[in-house]
């Protein structure tokens, strides 16, 4: 057999492969349950893309899959449950338990935050629901109780 019969058969092969695994990742179509659907994750999708695709809040998504330790981490082929019968997402919290609110900054990060403002950085991510204390944004506005 030739070099070149032998590079077209490994690429018909790949090829092949290819085509195969992205069926079967198209047909891991969500199924229905009585009070929600399986979703299977895909490449690339973040809990809070589900969550945004199905209508429902990342907590929800937490509390209906408690194999689920940490929401900054989940991976391609789990199969999650989406629930139909979510909970409204919870009210703001009192502006009483709030001294400030904090605009974040290019380069800010809740150390520093935590020091400008006399706080643990802790305190600061849990008064506003960050689960991963390395991810604030620009622009985003924090409460600082």
């Amino acid at each position: 057999m030739s070099s070149s019969l032998r590079r077209i058969a490994i690429l018909l092969l790949f090829f092949t492969l290819l085509f195969a695994v992205t069926v079967s990742t198209a047909q891991a179509a969500p199924t229905e349950s009585s009070s929600g659907v399986y979703h299977t994750v895909r490449y690339g999708e973040t809990l809070s893309l589900i969550a945004y695709n199905y209508g429902v809040t990342v907590h929800d998504l937490l509390i209906a899959n408690p194999h689920i330790v940490n929401p900054n981490l989940i991976y391609y082929g789990t199969v999650i449950f989406i629930p139909h019968d979510h909970h409204p997402v919870p009210a703001p919290p009192p502006q009483h338990y709030c001294r400030y609110y904090h605009t974040v900054r290019y380069g800010d990060n809740l150390i520093n935050l935590g020091i400008w403002y006399g706080l643990s950085p802790y305190r600061i991510a849990e008064a506003n629901g960050i689960y991963n204390l390395n991810y604030i944004y620009a622009g985003q506005t924090l409460c600082i109780p």
